[in-house]
């Protein structure tokens, strides 16, 4: 019979996942330091591995990174512990890509509160026996409070959010490459905002969704981009032409003029393939939060493009389909607190339109575009040529 009062119950690779969630979700860990105790694990490792990250957590007010670990790791006087704790610690890593992270946190925040609620009920039994029934009340509500997320919201009248909401940290933007685009969206697009390019099939999306993103790299910002139809050597060339002027098919005769063009980038980049269809937005969510597990920070994420993207909810129709993904694409970047780009084609009608309305949008009205209803995508696509 399982003991009920250790995560033993739950398995090792359940406890993994745990370590995984620990390292790499801030909010969960947040919202379960104050009430996982590392005697919940069954396994002196991973005892030593959450005290850890959340002595780390106390500290500092985030998760350790893996470079931490390791000078955590080297400092350990046990050679026998040590080597099974790095054996623990690449097994969370691999399971950071996990679907089911969330129902791992879940159960393990359910289980700490149980831990927690079975203590407060042994604490009111002496309470009783000592006729303290005042203090029974407090053990009972404070016990019924753990595992509550800390962070309460932005509280309007305090003196603090009235300086936050009118300082220059109130919407941090990374601006485009165009002005009357910077004009339109109030200096460009901002953290936990999505932008949506919206044009017809073979104007140009995947250009200006590269400009954007080698527009913000000019300016010092480490851009993710995500490319679901391009391989990410071919998307590489469009940067560099970006960053050169060179035009695509002459680039290999000026090798030269591109490496010394990357040279005087401030920022940095990342192109990452998926086949079209195959990936979702929980997928790009867990290759986020592994580079962000790898010491890998990014600023800006361009997603070329979304329409291809898997729907995980399993609409039946296309537009609630399209919907649902656009949907997701917000909250990620809410989640990540990051700006992201990405583009949507428009149906077949929209060729003949200098200006794309809402109904020339294809499918779906819920992608909802950031970039202003009246930005004309052949005029973009004409300025990226320049």
């Amino acid at each position: 019979m399982s003991d009920k009062t250790t995560l033993s119950q739950f398995g090792h690779v359940f406890q993994a996942k745990i370590i995984s969630s620990l390292l790499s979700d801030k909010k969960f860990i947040q919202t379960i330091c104050d009430i996982l105790e590392p005697e919940y694990f069954d396994s002196d490792d991973n005892k030593w591995l959450a005290k850890e990250i959340r002595d780390y957590f106390f500290e500092y007010k985030t998760s350790p990174t893996l470079e931490v670990m390791k000078v955590k790791i080297d400092d350990m006087e046990n050679d026998v512990l040590q080597v099974s704790v790095v054996e623990n610690l690449k097994e969370s890593w691999r399971n950071v890509n996990s679907t089911d992270l969330q129902f791992v946190q879940e159960q393990t925040l359910e289980f700490c509160r149980n831990q927690v609620i079975k203590s407060a009920i042994m604490d009111s039994v002496e309470l009783l026996d000592t006729q303290q029934y005042d203090k029974i009340k407090g053990v009972i509500d404070t016990a019924m409070r753990a595992g509550v997320e800390r962070n309460v919201g932005h509280e309007y009248a305090e003196e603090v959010a009235i300086e936050q909401r009118y300082s220059e940290m109130a919407r941090d933007t990374v601006a485009t490459p165009w002005d009357v685009i910077n004009e339109l969206t109030q200096g460009g697009l901002a953290s936990g905002e999505l932008g949506v390019i919206v044009a017809p099939a073979g104007i140009g999306k995947t250009w200006i969704l590269c400009a954007l993103g080698g527009g913000a790299m000019k300016k010092g910002t480490k851009v993710v981009h995500y490319t679901l139809e391009l391989n990410e050597a071919y998307v590489g060339l469009r940067y560099d032409s970006v960053f050169t002027g060179i035009a695509n098919q002459n680039l290999k005769y000026h090798i030269d003029d591109v490496k010394e063009g990357i040279e005087k980038i401030e920022g940095d980049l990342v192109v990452k393939y998926f086949p079209t269809k195959s990936a979702s937005v929980n997928t790009i969510s867990a290759h986020l939060q592994k580079m962000r597990m790898m010491g890998k920070p990014f600023d800006m994420v361009v997603v070329d493009y979304a329409d291809i993207l898997r729907d995980t909810g399993n609409a039946k129709e296309v537009r609630h389909a399209l919907g649902n993904i656009y949907e997701d694409l917000r909250g990620l970047a809410g989640e990540f607190d990051v700006p992201i780009w990405t583009a949507s084609q428009a149906n077949r009608s929209a060729l003949d339109e200098d200006v794309i309305e809402a109904q020339k949008v294809s499918e779906s009205y819920q992608k909802d575009p950031h970039l202003a209803e009246n930005s004309s995508p052949k005029t973009l696509f004409q300025v990226l040529q320049k």
